[in-house]
């Protein structure tokens, strides 16, 4: 445990930084799976879960939770097997 109160203070804030990357990743991963999901099963809501999937991607990439290629390679990715 730190002694110090900027290390304390840095904790605080490391916590909560993690708490919001792990739900926008979450998220982010939960409108991927939905999007292949609704490939496999041949639905016909695939391009508006491909959109909010997109959306979701692009703002974690926005707020630095992953980084700007690994986004553009995520929806290229989605959007192949949207197509295919």
């Amino acid at each position: 445990m730190a002694n110090i109160k900027s290390q304390i203070k840095r904790n605080r804030q490391n916590e909560k930084r993690r708490q919001r990357n792990k739900a926008a990743r979450s998220e982010m991963k939960t409108r991927t799976t939905a999007v292949l999901a609704a490939v496999e099963a041949g639905d016909d809501d695939v391009e508006a879960k491909l959109l909010v999937a997109i959306r979701r991607i692009d703002k974690a990439a926005a707020n630095g939770v992953i980084h700007k290629n690994t986004a553009a390679r995520k929806k290229s990715r989605l959007v192949k097997a949207v197509r295919a």
